[in-house]
C-alpha cells in the first residue's frame, strides 16, 4: 500500500486463559478536550465501531445526552448503545471521524467495524507474518 502503516498483531488472553493473536490497532480518540490512547480490534466481521462504556466516560461523554439509539447484533445484540462520534488519530495519519456504538456493556474491547472504520482506512492482511498495513482511504 501506498504510504501505508504496517502493524504486527497482538498476543493477547482471552476469557478462558488461551493465548491469541488478533489484530489491535493503536489509536488516539478525542472527544472535546479529552484524549484517550485504546487498542481497537479491527473486526471485518463487525457491521459498526464498538465503543466501550468505561471508554466513553474517560472521554467525557455523559450516556443521558446521547439519545441515537444503536441496535446491535451478534454477541452484544441484548446491550443497549447509544451513538457517539469522537475524533480518532492514527500514527501520522489526519484525524477522521468515527461513528461509535456507544454500548453500556464493559467487558468489550474498541471494535473498528465498517461503518465507518473500513470506510475511512483501506487495510490489507498479511496472513504469514501476522500483520496488517493501514492507509487512509482516497476520498
Amino acid at each position: 500500500m501506498l504510504d501505508g502503516q504496517r502493524y504486527s498483531f497482538s498476543e493477547r488472553t482471552d476469557n478462558f486463559g488461551r493465548s491469541i493473536i488478533m489484530p489491535y490497532l493503536p489509536l488516539i480518540l478525542t472527544l472535546g478536550n479529552s484524549c484517550l490512547e485504546v487498542q481497537g480490534l479491527l473486526d471485518t466481521g463487525a457491521s459498526v465501531n464498538v465503543l466501550p462504556y468505561e471508554v466513553g466516560i474517560q472521554l467525557g461523554a455523559v450516556w443521558e445526552n446521547q439519545n441515537v439509539s444503536i441496535p446491535l447484533s451478534g454477541n452484544l445484540g441484548q446491550e443497549d448503545s447509544r451513538g457517539l462520534v469522537v475524533s480518532a488519530t492514527v500514527r501520522q495519519f489526519p484525524p477522521v471521524l468515527l461513528a461509535f456504538a456507544w454500548t453500556q456493556l464493559r467487558n468489550t474491547p474498541v471494535i473498528l467495524g465498517h461503518m465507518n472504520f473500513f470506510a475511512e482506512f483501506d487495510v490489507c492482511f498479511y496472513r504469514r507474518e501476522l500483520a496488517f498495513e493501514l492507509c487512509p482511504r482516497s476520498k
